[in-house]
C-alpha cells in the first residue's frame, strides 16, 4: 500500500484526486494522512468526498474514513470500468475537479463512457466548467485523448444545482501519445463570455467593460460575449482565454456577494495581461493539470510555463509514488520554467 503524507508540498486536494485517479488505474491501494492539513479547513470536504466514491464507484474499490472531515483516507481499487455514470456532489462543490479525477482511468476503459455531475459549475478557487471545455479538454485532445463536454445548468455558491455531461472515448492499444509543446507563444486577442444567472444583463456589461478597460490600458483587446444563462441560483462570471497554437491560457472571476462588477472583470484581464506578459508556453493551472496525462504517456514530453507553483511540483511527486516516470522542472516556484516528463508508457 502506497502511503501519503497529506500534508506534502501545498497540501491541498489535488494529493487526493491524483491518487483517486491513480490508484484506479494501477490497481494499486493508498493511504494519505494529514488530508488537507495546509488548508483553513483540513479533512475532507464534499467535493473532495464526492470524488472518492465517484472512483470507488468505477473501479469497485473499498474506502475506509470516506466522510466530511476525515483527515485520513484508504482507498483500494479492483476493476475499472468503462459505462454510464452519474454523480452528485449534493453541494456547490466543483463538478469540474470531480470530472478530472474520473478521467485518467475512464480513457483506458475498454469501451465509451458517458457521465453527468451535478454540483458547482462555476465556484471559487477551482477551474469553470468554461476553462475544462475550451482549455483543458483541446489540450488533451493534442494527446489524442478524445473527451466532449457540455453545460446543461450553471452552478454558483451557495446553492450549486449546476448540470454538466462528459463524453469519454477510450484511447485504445496506442495509449497516450508523448509531446512537446512550444517554448514561447505570441500576444493576441483573446475570446471569452461574460455571464449572469438570475440577475440583470448590466452586471455581465460591467464585468466585460471593466475587463476591456484593462486589457486595453496595455494595448490588448478581446471579443467578449454577454450571456444570461440557466441555474437554480444567481451568480456571475467571466471567463477569458487566450490561444496561439499548442500554447493555451484561460483566466476567470467568479462573482461573489459584495464583490463589484468591475473588479470581477479586472481580475480576469490582469490575469490575462500576466500570461502575455510572462516568458512560457502553458498557464500554471493547465500545467499542473495536464501532467498526469504525460506522465502516463509514452516516450518524453515537455512544455514551458509561465508559472512553476508548488501545486505542480507536488502534483508530480504523488504521480512518481504510483507510476515509474522521471521528470525534471527547470525554474523556481512562482518564475518561468520548463517540465521535461518521461513517461511510463501506460497502456490497459
Amino acid at each position: 500500500m502506497i502511503e501519503i503524507d497529506g500534508s506534502l508540498g501545498e497540501g491541498g486536494g489535488q494529493i487526493i484526486r491524483s491518487a483517486l485517479s491513480l490508484s484506479a488505474l494501477t490497481g494499486k491501494a493508498f493511504r494519505i494522512v494529514n488530508v488537507r492539513k495546509n488548508r483553513r479547513k483540513p479533512g475532507l470536504r464534499a467535493q473532495h468526498l464526492s470524488a472518492a466514491r465517484a472512483v470507488k464507484e468505477i473501479s469497485n474499490a473499498d474506502i475506509e474514513g470516506g466522510k466530511i472531515d476525515s483527515k485520513e483516507l484508504r482507498f483500494t481499487p479492483r476493476t475499472y470500468k468503462a459505462g454510464n455514470y452519474r454523480f452528485d456532489i449534493g453541494t456547490a462543490g466543483a463538478t469540474p475537479l470531480v470530472l478530472q479525477a474520473l478521467l485518467p482511468p475512464l480513457i483506458f476503459g475498454r469501451g465509451d463512457s458517458h457521465m453527468t455531475l451535478s454540483g458547482g459549475t462555476h465556484v471559487p478557487i477551482s477551474p469553470p466548467f468554461h476553462f475544462i471545455r475550451e482549455i483543458f479538454l483541446p489540450t488533451l485532445g493534442q494527446l489524442g485523448i478524445s473527451v466532449s463536454a457540455s453545460i446543461l445548468s450553471y452552478g454558483f455558491y451557495p446553492r450549486g444545482g449546476g448540470l454538466i455531461e462528459a463524453h469519454v472515448r477510450p484511447v485504445g492499444k496506442n495509449g497516450i501519445r508523448s509531446i512537446t509543446f512550444a517554448e514561447g507563444k505570441a500576444d493576441g486577442v483573446a475570446r471569452g463570455v461574460s455571464g449572469v444567472a438570475n440577475l440583470p444583463i448590466s452586471i455581465a456589461e460591467r464585468q466585460k467593460d471593466a475587463a476591456l478597460n484593462v486589457l486595453s490600458q496595455r494595448g490588448g483587446g478581446a471579443e467578449i460575449e454577454l450571456a444570461s444563462v440557466p441555474s437554480p441560483g444567481q451568480g456571475t462570471f467571466i471567463f477569458l482565454k487566450s490561444e496561439n497554437g499548442p500554447c493555451r491560457g484561460g483566466f476567470s472571476s467568479i462573482g461573489v456577494r459584495g464583490k463589484r462588477a468591475e473588479t470581477v472583470g479586472s481580475e480576469a484581464a490582469q490575469a490575462l495581461l500576466d500570461y502575455w506578459g510572462t516568458q512560457g508556453c502553458m498557464d500554471p493551472h493547465l500545467a499542473d493539470q495536464i501532467v498526469i496525462y504525460l506522465a502516463l504517456a509514452e516516450g518524453k514530453s515537455s512544455f514551458t510555463t509561465t508559472h512553476v507553483t508548488m501545486h505542480l511540483i507536488t502534483n508530480l511527486s504523488v504521480i512518481k509514488m504510483f507510476l515509474d516516470i522521471d521528470y525534471t522542472v527547470s525554474g523556481e516556484i512562482g518564475a518561468p520554467g520548463k517540465i521535461t516528463i518521461q513517461g511510463a508508457g501506460f497502456s490497459r
